[in-house]
């Protein structure tokens, strides 16, 4: 299927808005029944499920729609999935005619983003985060990992946290996520006494998280040096929208830096609210969450409440973006 029928083309004659910026979620939006109202409703939306199942060689669409939840929790499962569903909606967002003046993505997210500003293929994207999920939960043996969240403290306690209860081992912020909740990773151990050390250090909340592995940390080099030769065998055109990257929370036009940011970004911490207050500093006014969930809209408002935010979780949602 060519790629033209799927829409993803920032060229598809869509009404660019100058004001707005795509943001995509990553892993942690999932929930049974992804996507089906707007595969439903939309030709193009349907046809990007058909073009992962084609891709994968599994009926990942099946998966999305009916579930399992537990199926749909594997790493390997999930990161493919909420990539697909979230291009989904982005054709579904293109058929209205909308298009955005930057993109960014949350992790996962930042695959979506990259499909979405023409610098990968979709298929191509898909066989990626399907191997992605697969190194990052091989990286590190079940249980010697975790992550937790700490909140109301910002990020430079948060590093001061790590540092004082790493006591050999790792863990460090991994989701600068907004002012006030950062996400951290590394070894179990060291993750739980960080915890403890967050709550002495005024935390108003300190709490370990139910996650498969401990995802942007230096456990997870062993996934970056696995998808290395695969994002090198990768063909990446120059953007056609800039992306703000998760890795250092700067601006990205060329296909060779948004390679290097996909390497980077698996053991190196996610800058999201940098990320907003850059797309904030470069005149976004309205920020849309594509795909799955509401996660990314709910960060904008703890980042900055007077910015707006919509998402696109659901048909309903989708079909009422307000106007500009």
């Amino acid at each position: 299927m060519p790629d033209s029928a799927l829409l993803l083309n920032s060229q598809s004659g869509g009404l660019q808005m100058p004001s707005t910026a795509f943001l995509f979620p990553g892993q942690g939006s999932q929930a049974p029944g992804m996507g089906l109202e707007i595969a439903e409703r939309y030709s193009s939306a349907r046809a990007v499920f058909d073009a992962a199942d084609q891709a994968l060689g599994f009926a990942l669409s099946s998966i999305c729609f009916e579930g399992p939840a537990e199926e749909l929790k594997r790493t390997e499962i999930t990161q493919p999935a909420v990539l697909t569903v979230s291009i989904a909606t982005l054709a579904a967002v293109r058929q209205r005619g909308i298009e955005p003046a930057f993109v960014a993505g949350h992790s996962l997210g930042e695959y979506s983003a990259l499909v979405a500003a023409g610098a990968m293929k979709f298929q191509e994207a898909v066989q990626l985060v399907h191997e992605r999920g697969r190194c990052m939960q091989e990286a590190v043996p079940q249980g010697v990992g975790a992550m937790a969240a700490l909140l109301g403290i910002d990020s430079e306690t948060a590093a001061d946290v790590c540092r004082q209860a790493a006591d050999g081992q790792v863990v460090s912020p991994a989701n600068i996520n907004s002012t006030g909740q950062i996400v951290i990773a590394g070894h179990a151990e060291a993750v739980s006494r960080a915890v403890e050390v967050a709550k002495q250090s005024g935390a108003r909340r300190a709490v370990m998280l139910e996650v498969s592995a401990p995802f942007h940390c230096a456990l997870m080099t062993p996934a970056r040096v696995a998808m290395e030769p695969r994002l090198d065998s990768t063909a990446f055109a120059d953007l056609q929208v800039p992306l703000v990257n998760n890795w250092r929370a700067r601006e990205v036009r060329s296909g060779a830096e948004a390679r290097e940011g996909l390497k980077q970004q698996i053991p190196n911490p996610v800058l999201w609210e940098q990320t907003i207050r850059h797309l904030v500093g470069q005149g976004v006014e309205r920020y849309l969450e594509v795909g799955p969930g509401r996660v990314l809209t709910g960060l904008m408002r703890a980042i900055d409440r007077r910015l707006s935010a919509h998402s696109t979780h659901d048909l309903a949602s989708l079909e009422g973006i307000p106007a500009e």
